[in-house]
């Protein structure tokens, strides 16, 4: 850094990242500052891809840069890069910056479709995305991508035998309902369960992913604690329906979360099925499953609530058609599932800042 720059640098301390609470040189978002025959170049480096705050900081740094140098021509490359600050001491998953599961207190709240359509969301940003259905007895997500005629490719290093997750529009995905057949029934004990999850963890070549979005299945069991105790987990998400008896499970799966053995923080919260809007109708909301009782839970439990998702038969239909709504043409269900899933790396971003971020190492 020159004396001609160092200027500069010092200006854009005074630019604050809103979310991290701090200035954008003191979390290293400031990188390769050159002043280059009255032009001065940076490259801006933000949090995730899916940042909803680039063009305020862009114009906040232009303002800095002015208040020293009015005249000054300024070029601003604003790029991402996730982060991290998950513990790779154990090595597993030391290529995954983020593993991030997506929970629900009971069945039947969509959170298979939420899981799906957030991963693809998140992959539209430009994130490098995987996705794992860890819902060993009843996996749906090979159903969901149309891909459960397919097998994983098993590839030999070194003498041992690793799955290659089967990549579908950019998504990385590993499901049993990949392994075994669709019309089996999957009778395991706690421990196989357990087991074969470790293995599509562990044995799996998932490569370097910004995120590894699990499918994880409903309620509050063996699954749950193993795989937080054995993964090192960024956060969960949880998802829920508008009424008190889906609540009331979502509220068990934030309480299992926050025990003292687990201490898995909370990204924030979804609520599905939020209200239905009949196409003919298309300034009624009808609340068919009551009303605002995921906003209320985030509010008592003081976590992020993520956004609402309405009742869309487009969102049901993707899910048969084996192809994912939010990479359909229909405009509201691309903006609800990628407001949220803005929301979510917003807040991802901000969780690992409270915890120290930190890069993870290169394989």
């Amino acid at each position: 850094m020159t004396n001609d720059t160092q200027q500069f640098l010092d200006a854009l301390k005074a630019v604050i990242d809103p979310d991290l609470k701090k200035d954008i040189v003191t979390l290293n978002m400031v990188r390769a500052l050159t002043l280059h025959e009255q032009t001065l170049s940076f490259d801006l480096v933000l949090t995730t891809p899916a940042c909803p705050l680039k063009e305020h900081l862009r114009s906040e740094c232009l303002k800095a840069i002015a208040s020293v140098d009015p005249e000054l021509k300024v070029a601003i490359n604003i790029t991402a890069e996730v982060t991290s600050v998950r513990n790779n001491e154990l090595n597993i998953l030391p290529s995954v910056k983020n593993i991030i599961c997506i929970a629900s207190g009971k069945g039947g709240v969509g959170k298979s479709t939420v899981s799906v359509n957030l991963a693809y969301s998140l992959a539209k940003t430009g994130a490098k995305v995987g996705l794992l259905d860890a819902d060993i007895h009843g996996p749906s997500i090979p159903q969901m991508l149309g891909i459960h005629n397919e097998k994983p490719e098993i590839r030999e290093i070194k003498g041992k035998h690793y799955m290659v997750p089967i990549e579908k529009n950019g998504v990385k995905v590993l499901s049993i309902g990949l392994v075994v057949d669709a019309r089996q029934a999957i009778v395991w004990r706690g421990p196989m369960v357990t087991s074969a999850l470790k293995q599509f963890i562990t044995d799996t070549i998932w490569g370097k992913l910004d995120y590894l979005i699990l499918d994880m299945p409903p309620g509050t069991g063996d699954v749950h604690i193993t795989m937080t105790q054995t993964v090192p987990m960024t956060g969960a998400i949880i998802v829920t329906t508008p009424q008190e008896v889906a609540v009331a499970d979502a509220r068990k799966a934030v309480a299992m979360y926050r025990l003292d053995s687990l201490k898995v923080p909370i990204i924030g919260l979804i609520e599905n099925m939020a209200y239905f809007t009949p196409a003919e109708l298309p300034d009624k909301k009808y609340y068919l499953f009551g009303q605002g009782g995921g906003k209320r839970l985030a509010e008592e439990y003081e976590i992020p609530f993520l956004g609402e998702i309405p009742i869309i038969q487009n969102i049901m239909q993707g899910a048969e058609d084996g192809q994912p709504a939010v990479l359909s043409t229909d405009q509201l269900i691309q903006k609800t599932y990628d407001d949220i899933a803005t929301n979510a790396a917003r807040y991802i971003a901000i969780t690992n800042e409270k915890k120290g971020n930190t890069a993870p190492p290169e394989n």
